[in-house]
């Protein structure tokens, strides 16, 4: 099987790159700079260089991957705003976390979900909890949890026009990496041997769904 990673440089992208290799999969997974394609390379990784934030970068996706049928493609780019409502966001920070979380995501789509439905395989985007209108007690982080509500319904909105391939969002939980800090309860390792667990267990009646982890799905949206 072949698995792409979109945004593998580091954290929960490079530890899915780690864990599919170390499975034996064949992995194709991106990075923005030299440092994160030598990390992959030394993975045995195929390194793709990609920046989501960048149009011309993101759009010349599908012809990298030259037309390779994919059975896992994962979405994990994103990047964390905190700061709650008593403020608006920046201009450029506001441009920064859309384009990172949801853009790049949505570009990514028409290029990626035909090769993963060649494979009728799964297309995964890494969400957030913290995404959930449902679920907001707070404004913290307003502006990262309105970018991972606009992720969820890009994937649900692109799954009726690519009937072929499972997608959904996941959230990973709260995971010890750069962005979710030191104390979070869960190693980057244990979340992503449960997504990956979870994503082996899709079948088509998860399509469009948005889940847990642990493959649970999420009480709310």
């Amino acid at each position: 099987m072949t698995v792409l990673v979109l945004g593998a440089s580091r954290g929960i992208g490079f530890e899915f790159a780690r864990q599919y290799r170390a499975a034996g999969e064949r992995v194709i997974a991106t990075a923005r700079d030299d440092a994160g394609l030598k990390r992959l390379q030394s993975l045995g990784a195929e390194p793709l260089r990609l920046d989501v934030t960048d149009v011309e970068s993101a759009s010349g996706l599908g012809g990298q991957l030259a037309g390779e049928p994919l059975g896992v493609a994962i979405y994990v780019a994103g990047i964390m705003s905190r700061g709650g409502a008593r403020q608006a966001p920046a201009p450029e920070d506001f441009d920064r976390v859309m384009h990172t979380n949801v853009l790049g995501a949505m570009i990514a789509i028409p290029q990626v979900a035909p090769l993963v439905a060649a494979a009728s395989g799964k297309f995964v985007f890494i969400s957030s909890q913290m995404g959930q209108i449902g679920g907001a007690s707070s404004s913290y982080s307003w502006l990262y949890r309105t970018s991972k509500a606009a992720l969820n319904m890009a994937v649900v909105a692109a799954q009726a026009d690519h009937p072929g391939a499972i997608m959904v969002a996941m959230s990973p939980g709260w995971v010890a990496t750069d962005m979710g800090g030191p104390s979070a309860p869960l190693k980057a390792q244990d979340s992503v041997s449960a997504m990956r667990a979870a994503i082996a267990g899709l079948t088509r009646r998860h399509q469009a769904a948005f889940l847990d982890y642990d493959g649970q799905r999420m009480k709310s949206w």
